[in-house]
C-alpha cells in the first residue's frame, strides 16, 4: 500500500492506494467518528462491492443507499434519495457518508454530506479509474443542471480516500479508457516526463497490469494533491486541472448527460485545446499530434461530435464556471507539461478551433 497526503492544514487527509484495501477496516476506522455509516452506491457497483464493504464496516450500523446508475441521474431528484434515506434512518450529525462508486456517486454523496445537517463526515471509496485519479481527490462535489454540468455544488473535502486497485478488474474497457483521459491530462499540464511514461505503458494500463495501474494512479493523485494543496478553491493554478473540460462539458451538455462518458468528452475537448494552443503558436503541430496519438492509443475519441456547431459550443461554454466578468477563460498549453488559464486570445482563433476539420487532422496522423 502507498499513502499520499492532501495537505490542507487541519483538514488534511490521506489517500490510500493498493490492492485489497476494501477488506481493511483499520484504514477506515480512524476517519469514522460516530456509529452510523451510510454507504452510497449505485445499481452497477452495489452488487459487486456493497456487501463486502458493509462487512468491513461491520462494527458500525451500516445504511445502504443504492442509486440509479449514470450521469443522467446526477440531479436534484436523485440527490433527494440520499437525504430521504438518511432522514428515514434518523442519521445524526456524527454519521459518515461513504461514496462507493465512480465520479457521479462521489460527487453526489459528497454534496449530500456537505448539505446534510449542514455538513457530516465523508469518505471516498472510488471504484473507477477516472474517480480514483481525479474526482475523488480535492473536494469538488456537485450535481448537473440542464443548462450546465456541475453547476450546483460545494467544495467539501473527504476525511480519507481509499483506492482499491483490484476494483478496476470489474471495470468495462470503455470506462477504463475514459479514466485514462484524466491520467493523460496530468502529463500534458504539469509532468511531461509522465507523458513519456504513459506512451511506454499505455498498452499495459489497458491490459490492467497491476504495477502500471498503481504507478499511474500514484503519480496522478500526487499531482492532484499538490495542486489542491496550493489552491483548494480554484482561484488560480487548480483551474489548470480542467484542461479539455470546458470544451468537454459543452459536448456532454449538448449530447445529453451520459451519451458521452465524461472522460470521452474530456479527451475530445483536450484535442480541441491542443489544436487551439497550436493555432496560437504556443505548441508545435508535432506536440499536438503527440497528444492526439496517445489519446487514440488509450481507446478514446479524438474527434468532437460532427453534428455539433460552433454556435452550440459557444452557447454551453458561456455558462462554464471559468467565465468571469463575461470573459471565457480557457485552459491551454504553453508547452507540453505546462498549462495556463487565459482569457487573452483572439476570438477568431477560438472560432477557428471550434470549426476545425478534426476528422482530416486525425486522418493525417
Amino acid at each position: 500500500m502507498q499513502t499520499l497526503k492532501v495537505d490542507l492544514g487541519e483538514r488534511s487527509y490521506p489517500i490510500y492506494i493498493g490492492e485489497g484495501l476494501l477488506d481493511q477496516p483499520e484504514l477506515l476506522a480512524p476517519h469514522i467518528a460516530g456509529r452510523q455509516v451510510a454507504i452510497v452506491s449505485n445499481e452497477t457497483v452495489a452488487p459487486l462491492y456493497l456487501e463486502r464493504l458493509s462487512q468491513t464496516l461491520g462494527a458500525y450500523k451500516v445504511l445502504p443507499v443504492v442509486l440509479p446508475d449514470g450521469e443522467s441521474h446526477k440531479n436534484w431528484e436523485t440527490l433527494q434519495l440520499i437525504f430521504d434515506a438518511l432522514l428515514t434512518a434518523r442519521h445524526d450529525r456524527r454519521t459518515t457518508v461513504v461514496a462507493l462508486g465512480g465520479g457521479v456517486i462521489g460527487d453526489m454523496a459528497g454534496f449530500a454530506a456537505a448539505c446534510y445537517q449542514r455538513g457530516v463526515d465523508f469518505i471516498q471509496v472510488p471504484t473507477t479509474l477516472l474517480s480514483q485519479v481525479d474526482s475523488s481527490v480535492g473536494g469538488k462535489t456537485a450535481i448537473n443542471h440542464p443548462l450546465g454540468k456541475n453547476m450546483v455544488g460545494a467544495f467539501y473535502q473527504p476525511n480519507a480516500v481509499l483506492i482499491d486497485t483490484a476494483s478496476l478488474r470489474t471495470l468495462p474497457p470503455r470506462e477504463l479508457s475514459a479514466g485514462l483521459a484524466e491520467v493523460i491530462k496530468y502529463g500534458l499540464i504539469c509532468d511531461e516526463p509522465f507523458l513519456g511514461w504513459l506512451e511506454d505503458h499505455v498498452d499495459a494500463l489497458r491490459n490492467l497490469d497491476g504495477a502500471a495501474l498503481t504507478e499511474a494512479i500514484r503519480r496522478s493523485c500526487a499531482a492532484k494533491a499538490a495542486v489542491v494543496g496550493a489552491d483548494e478553491r480554484e482561484s488560480g493554478v487548480r483551474a489548470t486541472l480542467n484542461l479539455g473540460h470546458t470544451f468537454g462539458h459543452a459536448i456532454e451538455t449538448q449530447m445529453g448527460y451520459g451519451v458521452w462518458l465524461h472522460g470521452e468528452a474530456v479527451a475530445a475537448g483536450t484535442v480541441m485545446a491542443l489544436e487551439m494552443s497550436m493555432r496560437l503558436g504556443w505548441i508545435s503541430q508535432q506536440d499536438r499530434d503527440r497528444g492526439i496519438r496517445l489519446m487514440q492509443r488509450a481507446g478514446l475519441p479524438v474527434v468532437p461530435p460532427q453534428d455539433m456547431t460552433p454556435a452550440q459550443f459557444m452557447q454551453h461554454m458561456s455558462v462554464d464556471k471559468k467565465v468571469l466578468d463575461g470573459r471565457l477563460r480557457l485552459v491551454l498549453l504553453n508547452k507540453l507539461g505546462e498549462a495556463v488559464v487565459t482569457d487573452d486570445y483572439p476570438q477568431q482563433i477560438l472560432q477557428d478551433t471550434l470549426a476545425a476539420d478534426y476528422p482530416a487532422i486525425v486522418a493525417q496522423l
